[in-house]
């Protein structure tokens, strides 16, 4: 299986940490954003990811090198503007269609923040991809946030709901019963690549938006067991440190290298 981490971003939240480095490589308990986000697709069984880069790029790009790239294969996806996700991801698509298997090339892949660290169970989420034949999946929780997406009792994607916003629908004819704040994580089928019509700098939750209001399968997987969080502001990652330390998170088990919830 391939993914794909963001990382191009300029880490403005994350501002003094991001005076000097990318946010990729802001440390959380002695381990860099991007060390955390592999490590646990290794273990999850990936081996091939490509990264985005923009922001201190070749320091990057070093970083990999000076690790061996953690022992996978990792290509760099350099962005000389910004291109948002979507973009972001569109101009890395040919890393997921290389292949000349056909099998392969229908092989689902995963998308990832660099700045979230979680417990959600990636092989529980892309066997709920595939049993719904998704076209995407969004792991979503229920949390505050300043921009909601909408999921109907099927738990596909049916609007959005921003703040200080009226609710955004896509499918008028569907009862719009959840409200849940998306978490940076994606299982996505290759043939985005063929549907996705965007160009230069666009949300991929646009592209997403667009694809649900014309019939296509988005949908969400509800990971309100798993512990989550967003380490895109320096209280946050003030915050896991101090979870981390306090082992109310631990960092790896034996069997999964994941995160995992334990004395809460």
């Amino acid at each position: 299986m391939k993914a794909m981490i963001l990382a191009a971003g300029l880490g403005t939240r994350l501002r003094p940490l991001t005076n000097d480095r990318p946010k990729a490589l802001v440390e959380v308990g002695g381990r860099t954003l991007l060390e955390i986000t592999l490590l646990r697709l290794r273990e999850f069984g990936v081996r091939e990811v490509i990264v985005n880069v923009h922001h201190f790029a070749d320091m990057v790009v070093e970083y990999l090198k000076h690790r061996g790239n953690f022992g996978m294969r990792i290509e760099i996806s350099r962005e000389e503007e910004l291109l948002d996700t979507g973009g972001g991801l569109k101009k890395a698509g040919w890393f997921f269609l290389e292949s000349d298997s056909q099998s392969d090339k229908d092989q689902p892949f995963l998308l990832h923040n660099v700045d979230v660290i979680s417990t959600i169970d990636l092989a529980r989420m892309v066997r709920f991809h595939q049993e719904h034949q998704a076209l995407a999946t969004m792991a979503v929780q229920q949390r505050e946030t300043s921009r909601y997406l909408l999921f109907d009792e099927q738990m596909r994607l049916c609007g959005r709901l921003g703040s200080g916003e009226s609710r955004v629908p896509i499918h008028a004819s569907r009862p719009q019963t959840k409200a849940l704040a998306f978490s940076g994580l994606h299982v996505i089928s290759p043939r985005i690549f063929r549907e996705i019509t965007e160009d230069g700098a666009f949300s991929i939750i646009s592209s997403y938006s667009r694809l649900a209001a014309a019939g296509e399968k988005i949908v969400g997987f509800g990971a309100d067991e798993y512990y989550w969080r967003d380490l895109g502001k320096p209280e946050s990652v003030a915050r896991a440190e101090q979870e981390l330390a306090g082992k109310s998170v631990r960092w790896r088990t034996q069997t999964s290298g994941e995160f995992r919830h334990h004395d809460r």
